[in-house]
This record gives C-alpha cells, sequence and structure tokens, in this order.
C-alpha cells in the first residue's frame, strides 16, 4: 500500500537566500542581450539596531550623491536613484558586464510606530546610512482595581 504525504513548502529550501532569484536570472540573463538596456536592480542591505536607533545601510558604489533619493512615509522607506553604465573602452573590448546599472528602488518597511521626525542619511564611501529612531514600545503599568461596598437590600 503507498501512503500519500503532503509535502506541505514545496519552495521552502528552493528560495532560501535569493538562490532560486539568482539561478533564474543566470539562465534568463545572458551575455548576447543588448548591452545597451538598462536592467532594474536592487542594493543590497545590511540593518542592525543601537540603544535607540535602527540603522538601514545600503550598497551603492559609483552613485554621485545627487542621483539617490530617501523618502520615508507611512513607516516605509524608500531609496531610488540610478547608476550609469560604464563607458565603453575605446581600444578594448568589454568581455563581461556583472555591475549593475540604471534605474533602481529598494522599499523597507519600518516597525509600526517609527517617527520620520529623527530620520538622518548619511552617504560615505559608497554606503549609504539612514538612521531613524526606534518606536517607543508602550511600558507595563499597574491599574488599582476599586472596591466598591454593596449596602444589604432593606425591607
Amino acid at each position: 500500500m503507498t501512503t500519500l504525504v503532503r509535502f506541505r513548502e514545496p519552495l521552502r529550501n528552493v528560495a532560501v537566500n535569493g538562490e532560486f532569484e539568482r539561478l533564474i536570472k543566470t539562465v534568463f540573463d545572458s551575455p548576447a542581450r543588448d548591452a545597451a538596456l538598462s536592467h532594474a536592480w536592487t542594493p543590497p542591505l545590511d540593518v542592525w539596531e543601537t540603544e535607540g536607533e535602527l540603522v538601514y545601510a545600503f550598497d551603492l558604489p559609483g552613485i554621485p550623491e545627487e542621483k539617490i533619493a530617501v523618502e520615508l512615509e507611512d513607516s516605509t522607506l524608500t531609496i531610488s536613484g540610478s547608476r550609469a553604465r560604464t563607458e565603453l573602452l575605446e581600444e578594448g573590448r568589454f568581455f563581461r558586464y556583472e555591475r549593475p546599472f540604471g534605474e533602481f528602488t529598494r522599499s523597507v518597511a519600518l516597525p509600526e510606530g517609527t517617527g520620520d521626525g529623527e530620520a538622518r542619511a548619511h552617504y560615505t564611501n559608497g554606503v549609504l546610512e539612514v538612521t531613524v529612531q526606534k518606536p517607543e514600545h508602550s511600558k507595563p503599568r499597574s491599574i488599582p482595581i476599586m472596591t466598591t461596598v454593596e449596602s444589604a437590600p432593606t425591607n
């Protein structure tokens, strides 16, 4: 007799760390494609926290600061901009284009309650760091119980 076992998450192991996405790009993005076409790309991101802040660091090497836009709206941080394609060599030829170019946009949802009043952005050595204040969590408090005295019914 054959037992049928339900496989609950068929893509769980395939999609780990974007490996599946990279595989698809490798198969469908061939070097023979027109190199002049601009490809959308997504800059890598690191996130960490300090005592009172969250820091979002985006790798944007080779992009001038004036080509980068940082927006914070409705608890969503959005980074956008563009990177120009490397100019062709006059006396040589390129064998491979791996560094992405063209327009990019990356949006990150911030924790609920994060305000935009204290957001700061710094761009140094190709790394854009956006710092926002952590949301204040409600602190537990004690609520006193009021005792009411009921009077006995009168007959």
